[in-house]
């Protein structure tokens, strides 16, 4: 009579298993995981390529969303239909400032990127209390 031993496969199971011993952590990190997380997701400075430009319409952003300009500007949104996140529609209508949409439109795309970025950063940072108030314009339907 012959026994049988049953194939290593069937007794670990469909997923390979590491069955060394070798097989040793890594020690702790010379470097504190916190300064190497923060490292990570730093924005990258860009050379700005018209930077009177660039200063001009982030002069406008920031003042629409100064605490003592802000109300009025989501009024402004409200009363002209437009949602908050629709920068470019909120240019073009002139809710920025009239002459901004211009200075807009001479920026590289790099710029106009990081102009995008300070606004969607921008009405993020508006006062919860003020977000719900004018809760139509921060909703995503």
């Amino acid at each position: 009579m012959v026994e049988s031993q049953p194939s290593k496969l069937l007794v670990a199971g469909p997923i390979p298993v590491s069955r060394s011993k070798d097989f040793q952590r890594d020690p702790a990190p010379s470097v504190p995981e916190e300064s190497v997380l923060s490292s990570m997701y730093q924005q990258p400075v860009l050379p700005i390529s018209d930077p009177q430009a660039f200063n001009a319409v982030k002069g406008a952003i920031e003042a629409s969303f100064s605490s003592g300009h802000v109300a009025e500007f989501l009024k402004s949104l409200e009363r002209s239909k437009l949602r908050i996140r629709d920068f470019e529609d909120v240019l073009g209508r002139g809710n920025l400032g009239a002459n901004t949409s211009a200075e807009y439109s001479r920026l590289g795309n790099a710029d106009q990127g990081q102009i995008r970025e300070l606004y969607l950063a921008s009405l993020e940072q508006v006062a919860p209390e003020l977000r719900e108030k004018f809760f139509k314009l921060y909703a995503y339907y």
